[in-house]
């Protein structure tokens, strides 16, 4: 079992500092450049993702995935198994989180499907299911485990992980939708009656 020491986030002044910055801001750029010049780019002129920027968009989120190995313990990707520093009932919320985060995450990418999903396809505006309470259900289920990880190795660290995910989340979603205000007469309405993220729909007028 590691000791206490090994599963302590690091401070925030020191040797995992500077990296953590280079990291964190070489994310931004790169997300950045994906979805705010390449996405608006590939809707624009093809009306869907070329290829190498579904490959760039999604190593952008697996390089996301991997950033908490600069602070966090070696076994944190293990996530409800690894051993955390917290209090039992810290453990069991955070636990909770990231299941029900990666369930809703999947469940929504699963009504979709893959190719929609990774923007290879592109369909008429989907409003059934987890769709009718948010416009972007798998972005709040990928929040919402990205919070639970945080929860299970609270540091500063942790929140400025999360404040990089919604920054990078906010991009994509704000280049799908100036595609889809361009390319779908209803997708105005849509956003009159279900919120961006979260909450209860509003009655159509």
């Amino acid at each position: 079992m590691p000791h206490v020491s090994d599963l302590t986030p690091p401070p925030l002044m020191g040797t995992v500092l500077a990296p953590y910055l280079v990291a964190g801001l070489l994310l931004l750029a790169a997300g950045w450049l994906i979805f705010g010049v390449l996405v608006p780019r590939d809707y624009r002129l093809r009306g869907r993702l070329a290829p190498r920027t579904g490959l760039l968009e999604l190593s952008a989120w697996l390089l996301f995935v991997a950033f908490p190995f600069i602070y966090n313990p070696r076994d944190w990707w293990l996530v409800c198994f690894a051993t955390t520093p917290g209090a039992p009932w810290q453990k069991s919320a955070g636990s909770a989180l990231v299941i029900g985060g990666m369930g809703l995450a999947v469940g929504a990418m699963a009504g979709l499907g893959a190719a929609t999903s990774f923007g290879q396809r592109a369909v008429g505006l989907h409003e059934r299911g987890l769709y009718r309470w948010s416009r972007n259900p798998q972005l709040l289920g990928g929040f919402l485990a990205v919070i639970g990880v945080a929860v299970l190795w609270p540091s500063p660290y942790a929140v400025g992980w999360a404040a990089l995910y919604a920054v990078m989340g906010h991009w994509m979603v704000l280049a799908e939708e100036e595609h889809l205000r361009k390319h779908d007469a209803g997708y105005e309405r849509y956003c009159r009656r279900v919120p961006r993220y979260f909450g209860f729909p509003r009655r159509a007028r």
